[in-house]
């Protein structure tokens, strides 16, 4: 079995369960208006780029486009959907990150990610595992990239 299906299939995977090079592939979900609506809504960017249509056409992009974070948070949720950070993720510890391209309403995105460092932390009872990320869109465009860091929980006794 490759490795991209071992991690689709697992639920809650360890520190000792990751290798450097392991590949992740999500599914894909389309971007739509009331995801960038519902966005703006819960955090308050109500910028005209993302949510007024004649605003939005007079920008270099010519029509709305769905908020960045929002885009780093649908990729986040696609990475979850995935199961391997079900009950063994103890914490989101950083991230360093570039917005690349415009995501437009009627997008297709996925997240693309390969762990990239393994990091022992013994004294909080697990690892940094350090993932290189990109979501990508239906023309296999990056959209956004960077590094996540997580700390992943050891196996055995706390």
């Amino acid at each position: 079995m490759d490795q991209t299906k071992e991690l689709a299939l697992a639920r809650g995977l360890y520190f000792e369960d990751f290798s450097v090079g392991q590949q992740i592939i999500t599914p894909a979900r389309t971007i739509t208006e009331a995801d960038i609506v519902a966005f703006a809504g819960l955090t308050g960017d109500w910028n005209p780029l993302h949510t007024d249509v004649e605003y939005a056409r007079t920008t270099m992009f010519g029509e709305r486009v769905a908020h960045g974070l929002l885009i780093l948070s649908v990729g986040m949720g696609l990475a979850w959907r995935l199961g391997f950070m079900e009950g063994t993720v103890e914490a989101f510890r950083g991230l360093e990150w570039k917005f690349s391209a415009p995501v437009k309403i009627g997008d297709t995105i996925h997240l693309e990610a390969r762990v990239a460092d393994l990091k022992p932390m013994p004294r909080l009872k697990g690892g940094i595992v350090t993932l290189d990320v990109r979501i990508i869109n239906q023309r296999h465009e990056t959209v956004e990239k960077g590094t996540w860091e997580a700390l992943v929980r050891r196996k055995g006794p706390s």
